[in-house]
């Protein structure tokens, strides 16, 4: 069972940054694939971004230019830099692990943009 925690959400103003964290419960350097999803309220889990064992990204085209993952093994922790943050990126951010097979979900942190 992998446990995740994420941090780093608040409030900010539009064009402004947040870096988020999610520190995995074991070494991530077993796990496939970590990454993030978001929701806002009434709307569907939307996909963020995701980084590989081998450090490949993806990344949702809303986001795409704005946010980079990155990944410290050494921490057990992978991370959302957003920069240039919008109104609409607002809501529920999601780690997530997924690890042969099996995903794992953090509780979420919150994120809100100003305009």
């Amino acid at each position: 069972q992998v446990q995740l925690v994420e941090s780093g959400g608040g409030l900010v103003q539009a064009e402004g940054s947040l870096r988020l964290s999610c520190t995995a419960s074991e070494s991530i350097f077993s796990i496939n694939v970590m990454g993030w999803y978001r929701q806002a309220p009434g709307k569907q889990r939307e996909f963020v971004a995701h980084i590989g064992t081998g450090g490949d990204t993806t990344y949702a085209g809303r986001v795409k230019g704005r946010f980079t993952i990155s990944r410290d093994n050494a921490k057990n922790t992978v991370y959302l830099q957003m920069n240039s943050l919008k109104p609409e990126d607002t809501g529920v951010y999601y780690c997530y692990a997924n690890k042969v097979g099996l995903l794992y979900w953090g509780q979420g942190t919150q994120v809100t943009v100003s305009s």
